[in-house]
């Protein structure tokens, strides 16, 4: 990571929520490809063959411990920051709480602020570093019942965008990943119904598969996108395009 156009080598990778679903398709990846993979994760254990933290994103002091606790275990500063930890609490606009739009704000937006400030420490010493940030298409397309979700995911964007212009100078990259609907479990307990109408306005046809998400933050994190930051990539089949 210090020459972006030197030779690819193993970087120090920090996952969060990189315990299940589209985290840990990426943490996967990263892991494969060769390179220190460390997870977050709230509870149980990580996933076998991957190193995890306990990390509560929505603390500062959490955080802080997290990422001292996975540079012990990386034996050197993160590298490669992945901010996909995420909630939803879904309702709709009139019935929404106060409560449930502040969570998730906290946990999607907040949280990954919190995990980009305490990364860009080692960053900004090293002259290099890759923050990726995990939207949706919900963040750009909107989605009725998830006014919380979406502004969370939307401000992303701007979260990245800033960090772009603020620290572009030093090496470092920011930017976005908007997947679509993916195949997960939750994806999985759709109603065949449910499931077509979904289908019926993507254009490609199906839901992308985790592992397509994570190529696509491999690629953001590698020295071929040493020249892009502040960008959006979406994943979603041609759901979005684009907005």
């Amino acid at each position: 990571m210090t020459n972006p156009s030197a030779p690819s080598t193993p970087s120090a990778v920090l996952v969060t929520g990189g315990n299940r679903g589209i985290g840990l398709a990426i943490a996967r990846a990263f892991a494969e490809a060769g390179d220190d993979v460390v997870i977050t994760h709230r509870s149980g254990e990580p996933p076998e063959g991957l190193r995890g933290v306990r990390c509560d994103v929505t603390d500062a002091a959490s955080v802080d411990a997290a990422f001292t606790a996975a540079e012990e275990l990386l034996g050197r500063p993160v590298e490669v920051l992945v901010a996909n930890a995420g909630i939803t609490k879904d309702t709709l606009l009139m019935r929404m709480s106060d409560e449930d739009f502040d969570a998730v704000l906290d946990t999607n937006l907040a949280g990954a602020f919190r995990c980009a400030r305490r990364a860009s420490k080692g960053m900004i010493k090293a002259r290099a570093g890759r923050i990726i940030l995990i939207s949706s298409v919900v963040g750009l397309y909107g989605s009725p019942g998830q006014t919380n979700y979406a502004a969370s995911k939307a401000g992303l964007v701007g979260l990245a965008r800033s960090i772009t212009r603020e620290l572009g100078g030093r090496g470092i990259t920011a930017n976005v990943v908007a997947p679509g609907f993916i195949e997960t479990e939750m994806t999985g307990q759709l109603t065949e119904d449910r499931r077509a109408t979904y289908l019926a306005g993507i254009p490609a046809g199906r839901f992308a598969r985790p592992e397509e998400v994570a190529g696509v933050v491999r690629f953001l994190a590698g020295p071929d996108a040493a020249y892009i930051s502040g960008a959006v990539v979406p994943v979603d089949g041609g759901l979005g395009m684009g907005h």
